[in-house]
């Protein structure tokens, strides 16, 4: 592992390898070729279940079960034999092919090699493989995370609901708000985000080399080969098939999966801005860890490294996801191969994505809440109740009242409470709304 750290190019494999390291079973080489071994095996076996003219054996559940281990105990050493293939056929697919030709030799089943792979074009398994593993990641690995993201916001906004805070917009004092609403605006986002995620499909292209089962239409014309793949994609992979298509998959459903992971990052990085500027005004201090070191020059730092690692990271992952969903709906004619070399790194952002998500995870369960800091910058800004003085007059008719809040609170002189309630005693209003105005101060004017 520490020669892997030492001597990757990339830190994904390198030092986050131990953050990045659940996606290998997906995107890592290893990964590809076992899904592609497992489309070209369910293939086999539905194909075969069509008892096609010339398809003499049916196979029977052992046989079958036998098939299916090829994928579920699938092993490196596997691996290591396709790409041995590969170094003769200069083809990656027809690698696996090949591989699985062998092995229904071994298992006497070689009078049924022919039908691996049979039709197909290297697509179809391409573009069932890719969205295969691609929806097995996001399930079981990067959805987790970016759920636990948001339970952790959500759970802040609960823990914080009734702090009041004073809120800056254009980075000036502003009316009050309360710190778990500003968290809960942030679990709002995500969460509209995420259920828009949710309704895009893993699409898939299957259907020969330009679309059209021209290689299965001339061999069994008779069979309905769009139902076929209907079901095979649909029900037996669990994509959700494309039709009509060229040789290879739209890829407008991905370009669309990217883009919200775009904007679920925006909203992220936001967070990662605000969180960072609060630390820096001392609204929150950070649990320190007995051995860390802050800085390597100054020993009084805890520096919030976890919002400023988690915002870097978003950043790549957003620069790739925004470089996938423009190019890989592009393709030449009925096909060119572009597309294949830029499939190859969907697993790279999402890795960033990943040590973003664990970064945030670990830093806001970091955060102490500052509570004499939010206080004193509440009490040191008694004009953001300007607001509520001449709004409440503005109520009952009273004259101009913007114009004397305005005159009172824009004097280079400091607006604290005194100031504020000695202008109360001036004005010429009833004294229920006097009362009120009184009871009017930054740590309770918060809205609803």
């Amino acid at each position: 592992m520490l020669l892997n750290e030492l001597t990757a190019i990339g830190p994904i494999d390198g030092r986050y390898r131990s953050k990045t390291e659940a996606l290998a079973p997906y995107f890592s080489e290893f990964g590809l070729i076992r899904y592609r071994v497992q489309v070209e095996i369910e293939y086999l076996i539905y194909l075969n279940s069509l008892k096609l003219k010339g398809f003499s054996t049916v196979l029977t559940p052992v046989q079958v079960e036998t098939l299916r281990n090829l994928y579920l105990s699938f092993s490196e050493e596997d691996a290591s034999g396709i790409k041995e293939i590969e170094r003769t056929t200069n083809h990656d697919v027809k690698a696996v092919e090949y591989f699985i030709k062998h092995r229904l030799e071994s298992f006497d089943l070689g009078h049924i090699k022919e039908w691996v792979h049979f039709g197909l074009t290297s697509q179809d398994i391409n573009n069932t493989a890719i969205p295969l593993s691609l929806k097995d990641a996001l399930q079981k690995v990067i959805l987790p995370d970016l759920q636990a993201v948001i339970q952790k916001l959500e759970a802040l906004s609960i823990e914080y609901r009734d702090v009041p805070m004073l809120a800056r917009t254009h980075g000036q004092a502003a009316s009050p708000t309360r710190l778990g609403k500003e968290v809960m605006v942030y679990v709002s986002r995500l969460k509209v985000q995420y259920s828009q995620m949710l309704t895009i499909p893993f699409s898939a292209k299957f259907g020969g080399a330009t679309g059209n089962f021209n290689a299965h239409v001339v061999a069994f014309p008779d069979q309905d080969w769009q139902g076929f793949g209907n079901n095979f994609v649909n029900k037996v992979l669990g994509l959700s098939r494309s039709f009509p298509t060229t040789q290879i998959e739209h890829y407008d459903n991905l370009a669309a999966l990217f883009d919200v992971f775009k904007r679920i990052n925006t909203i992220l990085i936001d967070l990662s801005r605000d969180v960072w500027q609060y630390i820096s005004m001392d609204y929150f201090k950070q649990k320190l860890k007995e051995g860390e070191v802050g800085s390597s020059a100054m020993p009084h730092k805890v520096n919030p490294i976890d919002f400023e690692n988690a915002e870097g990271n978003l950043g790549i992952a957003n620069a790739m996801f925004e470089h996938l969903s423009a190019k890989l709906p592009i393709s030449r004619l009925q096909r060119d191969l572009t597309d294949s070399t830029v499939l190859r790194n969907i697993g790279v952002p999402l890795a960033h994505c990943l040590i973003s998500y664990s970064s945030l995870q670990k830093g806001l369960g970091k955060l102490i809440l500052n509570n004499e800091a939010i206080a004193r910058d509440l009490e040191n800004n008694w004009a953001v109740v300007a607001e509520a003085i001449q709004t409440v007059l503005r109520s009952i008719a009273y004259p101009n009242p913007y114009e004397a809040l305005k005159a009172l609170t824009r004097t280079n002189q400091h607006i604290g409470e005194k100031e504020i309630k000695d202008f109360i005693e001036t004005l010429d209003v009833p004294e229920d709304i006097k009362a009120r105005l009184r009871d009017i101060s930054p740590s309770s004017y918060t809205g609803m």
